[in-house]
């Protein structure tokens, strides 16, 4: 045979038994071979599932904090707020935020200017609660945070985030960079599962903890033009049924089920054939055969009854207060502990750190919520070796106003605030103990250049051992700012 030939008519068989699924005795070579880009259905081929570059962290979980918690009652506290309260902006002796070039630079209302109101609120608001410094590195950190606090010395803060949209939907923005009046992109999870190949064939490569729990956010777990087989897979943390419909009928014996999904995967393979485009159909034969290998390694991933008693007490098992969060944050050790690549966690409700009115009130009880739970997180990967080859990211979508949030008769919140912000990453590749980059004296506009949401992802990528910039598809430019730049200061 001409070895042009048997070039077309091996990658033609293979291409045909991926297509068709190889029945569920060749899963993992389905699996494989959908990888290596020879499953049809996308209209691009993945890249080879190897690292751009040696990488320096296997695993992300990535834990955001849905509402905007308030950077300078949390991470970033302000002195100033205090010694200023009450006063407005232009009283003080410092320059008005408002006043600053950064102000229109950053900022991107979807309500015309005219009408907007956020972000202007000119009567400064005390801090709400106390903050001293911990650790050897002296980092600052509020009272609210009595157990992060202890492990200080193993973070590293960035205190000059920045993002453009001032409503809710910055939590997709956080998640795929771009702002709601433009068209949206991957997320940040379905980057890295699209760059990279899977550790473990009998979990997804990318799983979500929490959430996302309302349709308008999904695009913070969605793959786009990726292809859906690149989106979170939500599980439920119900050892008996963590995917919906993952689960064996009672009435049905293994041998029945088996031949089932073997029919059904020969079916959608024949349809695979007559409609090679059809990403959809794509990711329903690989979400089928997922499912199936899933259903001995899911329960037994998120079984807590395997933990000592000591592990659960770390994460606040043992407490209503933290359970939940507790829960999700131990379900998320236990993934990148067997494979997982990255894991999106949501340790609270949707939108609950919103604190336009009550904030001390809201935050005093949310902290104690989330609090020990993360900083259990932190210890258990120290203990068992996975610190180092984890990054752990805690984010929120923005920050809150230095000044009293007034609409609607307010008196004790803050508003949205896109133009300054902080979060913190932990381990693989990152410094410890440290601090990068700073916001104004009152915490309002992050100084310098600044870091738009997608440096963060540039930065986790990076770690992941992927060029951002290398990860174009054909027909779909990214823009500069959709690539973001690493943060090489804060890399250890």
């Amino acid at each position: 045979m001409n070895p042009e030939h048997a070039c077309c008519h091996r990658h033609g068989r293979r291409a045909f038994l991926a297509d068709l699924g190889m029945g569920f005795t060749g899963l993992a070579l389905g699996a494989m071979l959908s990888d290596d880009g020879v499953v049809r259905g996308a209209e691009h081929a993945p890249p080879d599932g190897r690292p751009h570059f040696p990488p320096r962290a296997k695993s992300v979980i990535w834990i955001f904090l849905s509402g905007g918690y308030s950077h300078v009652e949390t991470f970033d506290p302000k002195p100033a707020l205090n010694l200023y309260a009450g006063m407005t902006f232009d009283e003080t002796p410092l320059e008005n935020p408002l006043h600053s070039p950064l102000h229109k630079k950053r900022f991107r209302s979807v309500p015309a200017e005219e009408i907007n109101v956020r972000d202007v609120y000119p009567s400064i608001y005390p801090m709400q609660v106390g903050w001293r410094k911990h650790g050897q590195s002296g980092i600052e950190v509020t009272d609210w945070w009595p157990n992060l606090a202890g492990c200080v010395d193993d973070l590293c803060f960035v205190r000059n985030m920045w993002t453009t949209d001032n409503d809710h939907a910055a939590e997709n923005q956080i998640h795929t960079g771009r702002h709601r009046l433009d068209p949206p992109q991957p997320s940040i999870g379905a980057w890295a599962h699209y760059g990279l190949g899977a550790f473990n064939e009998d979990l997804p490569k990318f799983v979500v903890l929490g959430g996302p729990t309302r349709s308008d956010t999904r695009q913070s777990i969605d793959a786009n033009y990726l292809g859906p087989q690149h989106a979170g897979v939500p599980l439920s943390l119900d050892p008996q049924n963590p995917l919906p419909f993952g689960r064996r009928r009672v009435d049905q014996t293994a041998e029945e089920q088996r031949n089932e999904y073997e029919l059904i995967g020969k079916l959608n393979g024949l349809a695979a054939v007559e409609y090679p485009a059809d990403q959809e159909l794509t990711a329903r034969i690989r979400a089928y055969e997922l499912a199936y290998r899933m259903q001995a390694a899911a329960p037994e991933a998120i079984d807590f009854a395997r933990e000592t008693a000591a592990t659960q007490k770390l994460y606040g098992l043992d407490n209503d207060a933290t359970r939940v969060a507790g829960q999700r944050l131990l379900a998320a050790r236990r993934l990148v502990e067997r494979g997982v690549r990255f894991v999106q966690v949501f340790p609270s409700s949707y939108g609950v750190w919103d604190s336009h009115q009550k904030l001390k009130e809201n935050h005093t009880r949310l902290c104690a919520t989330v609090d020990l739970p993360v900083a259990g997180l932190i210890r258990d990967l120290k203990q068992r070796g996975l610190f180092d080859e984890t990054v752990v990211v805690f984010c929120t979508e923005f920050g809150r106003t230095p000044g009293m949030e007034q609409r609607n008769g307010g008196k004790d919140g803050r508003d949205h605030h896109p133009h300054g912000f902080t979060i913190w990453l932990a381990g693989a590749g990152v410094k410890q103990g440290h601090v990068h980059g700073a916001t104004d004296e009152l915490g309002y506009h992050a100084l310098g250049e600044g870091h738009y949401v997608t440096d963060l992802h540039a930065t986790v990528l990076h770690l992941l051992g992927l060029d951002n910039r290398r990860l174009e598809v054909p027909g779909h430019k990214r823009l500069e700012i959709d690539h973001g730049r690493v943060i090489h200061e804060i890399l250890a």
